[in-house]
């Protein structure tokens, strides 16, 4: 017990000397939760400027968890968070290779995504994300049907619209993102309902940019607003729209990049037949945003469910379930940010979304969020000597899983 304190004393002393040659440092995460014995330090270390790696241990009724904590001081002006992703939304990458493309000095990934359609045999799954994104204040895309997720069942009250945010007062949030558009024809408008997302709404209309990049769309229309594993729509359409008139007309949706200036626009069963009533030549125009409910537009926003409010576990998280788990968490009126993945080695005890909520809450969250978890939780951080970017926790799989975004943070002092 002496030793590991002097451990502890000697890594606290490297981060008073950070802190005074950076001129700041971060507060909160484990050392100010270990105070009541239930997570104990075992390593902190300096990254950079306003932000900290943290490893710790913590009791669980089924053994001890490991866990990797990022502490994010959002009021120190060199520190920025943002989306990371491979530069299209149906995409992956390992975390740390969108971390290090970026010149991230951290990050965690992000939100879960369509990682398999075994339920619909020769459709191709898309890799693209459930909820909402915004990247450096730019729409990528929506969030799909509530049915049509993937990931543990969501406490009650929570929807795929549920975000992580960051508005452009520099302050952490969580938030719900709703898509509002239309798509305007000579006829007059037809409600949009998609975004770059991998499943639309049945009866819907979905907008496809060069943002999506090549993957398929064809799994768009596979699925209901209530059950991911229904069989894709028999009555689809596709329409390509180039400068502001219609270019290509389908009956199926298709696959390959959209160019930029145009947008393609996919329908199923009510959305279909209206796309139908265009012809070659016609005007269109698309309009589209994402609305919050905060007072201040997103700067960054990733899709997942809260856990945390209040800085109590939310009612009706799982607690059966335990798993390799990633989450995110916000403290101090949103000047905090604290991004945490667990081990995923055999023998890990995981964690359960109930367990998970209490850690975050210990953590010094007041808010927050669960990610994707098992073989997609990665945390990562800089070496502020060698500059590499180096994979801190365990990964489940014995590597990186590629995934399609995640949460990075920079430090520009």
């Amino acid at each position: 017990m002496t030793q590991r304190f002097g451990r502890v004393r000697v890594v606290l002393t490297v981060l008073v000397a950070w802190a005074v040659l950076a001129g700041g440092g971060v507060t909160g995460g484990v050392r100010a939760a270990a105070a009541d014995g239930s997570l104990r330090q075992v390593t902190a270390v300096p990254v950079a400027p306003g932000v900290e790696y943290e490893e710790f241990q913590t009791e669980v009724p089924r053994g001890t968890a490991h866990g990797h904590l990022l502490t994010v001081d959002l009021d120190d002006p060199r520190v920025t968070v943002d989306l990371l992703h491979p530069g299209a939304v149906g995409a992956r990458a390992p975390v740390s290779e969108l971390a290090d493309a970026r010149a991230a000095v951290g990050a965690v990934n992000g939100d879960f995504f369509n990682i398999s359609e075994a339920q619909h045999p020769g459709v191709e799954p898309t890799g693209a994300s459930v909820g909402p994104a915004i990247s450096s204040g730019r729409r990528l895309k929506g969030a799909v049907p509530d049915g049509q997720r993937f990931g543990p069942a969501m406490p009650p009250g929570a929807t795929t619209e549920d975000v992580l945010g960051i508005g452009y007062d520099h302050r952490a949030r969580l938030d719900r993102l709703a898509l509002r558009g239309s798509v305007w024809t000579a006829d007059g408008p037809l409600p949009l309902r998609g975004l770059n997302q991998y499943a639309l709404p049945v009866d819907g209309i979905g907008a496809y940019t060069e943002l999506w990049g090549p993957a398929s769309r064809v799994r768009a229309t596979c699925g209901t607003d209530t059950d991911r594993a229904a069989p894709c729509s028999a009555e689809t359409a596709e329409v390509t729209v180039r400068h502001g008139r219609v270019a290509e007309l389908a009956d199926r949706p298709g696959a390959g990049g959209v160019a930029a200036g145009s947008v393609v626009l996919v329908g199923r069963e009510e959305g279909a037949r209206q796309l139908r009533t265009l012809h070659l030549g016609d005007p269109v125009q698309v309009s589209h945003r994402l609305v919050g409910q905060g007072p201040v537009p997103l700067h960054f926003a990733v899709g997942g469910f809260p856990i945390v409010r209040d800085a109590r576990p939310v009612d009706g998280l799982d607690s059966g379930s335990a798993a390799v788990r990633t989450a995110a968490g916000v403290g101090e009126d949103g000047r905090m940010l604290y991004l945490m993945a667990l081990d995923g080695t055999p023998g890990e005890p995981g964690m359960t979304v109930r367990e998970l909520g209490e850690l975050m809450s210990r953590l010094g969250s007041r808010d927050a969020v669960d990610l994707d978890g098992g073989g997609s939780s990665t945390l990562v951080s800089r070496d502020p000597f060698s500059r590499d970017v180096t994979v801190r926790n365990h990964p489940s799989g014995g590597a990186e899983r590629p995934v399609p975004n995640a949460v990075g943070v920079f430090s520009f002092g």
